[in-house]
């Protein structure tokens, strides 16, 4: 059940499970590694919204008496209003509930569509499709932008070009995205919070998902891809 409340602008972890829904497949691209990536999304988008705080030792903290408005992100606020805890503790802690919820909404939305198909005439299974929005083609075409054409991003659209890259799943945008060096490089750079002056994040704000991203990257690169 999709947990709320929940506010009208979508969430960061909303639009990343977007992109990483393949409408030729009907597949979520780097399914084995998702859990860590959408949990990253969560913890950027309370960092973009001020209620993370960084503590001792690169732990992160839920900022008292800030709670997200977004009841997707209470939760792991609420995780992390408890204590201080390690990035990679975070990540294993609220990632792996995040996929059904998330894409209840984007359902909800339109933006992705669910249909129940019978196979061999006899078994009813449900198919994802794409939705009618277009949201997916706006949010690669932000994200296109900033790789590939060499625009500065929006904080939010930085995120989501960072969590992509962290995913490993960028090589499968290639007919969009072309994988060069160039797209390598600047992807790299996104992760490190090396966003430009026009990002409309405060240091610490950025210094935080920064730290979330690469996080989420030293978690994925040990994990089996699949």
């Amino acid at each position: 059940m999709t947990t709320e409340p929940r506010s009208n602008a979508p969430t960061i972890v909303e639009d990343l499970l977007l992109l990483l829904f393949q409408p030729s497949s009907g597949t979520i691209a780097g399914e084995n590694t998702l859990f860590y990536v959408l949990g990253g999304a969560v913890l950027a988008d309370l960092a973009l919204g001020e209620n993370l705080s960084t503590a001792d030792r690169g732990r992160l903290r839920g900022v008292p008496d800030h709670p997200p408005s977004d009841g997707l992100l209470r939760p792991a606020w609420d995780y992390l209003a408890e204590k201080p805890r390690g990035v990679q503790t975070a990540l294993a802690a609220i990632g792996p509930a995040l996929r059904q919820p998330v894409l209840e909404r984007l359902i909800a939305r339109g933006d992705i569509d669910e249909e129940s198909r019978k196979v061999l005439g006899l078994f009813r299974t449900t198919a994802l499709r794409e939705g009618r929005t277009e949201r997916r083609s706006r949010l690669l075409a932000d994200v296109r932008q900033v790789l590939v054409d060499g625009a500065e991003p929006q904080a939010r659209v930085a995120a989501l070009a960072a969590l992509l890259s962290a995913s490993g799943t960028l090589p499968q945008f290639h007919r969009e995205i072309p994988w060069t060096s160039s797209v390598i490089s600047r992807a790299k750079e996104l992760e490190r919070g090396d966003w430009g002056a026009d990002a409309a994040a405060e240091a610490v704000t950025r210094t935080v998902t920064a730290t979330v991203v690469n996080s989420a990257v030293a978690a994925i690169i040990v994990l089996p891809r699949g």
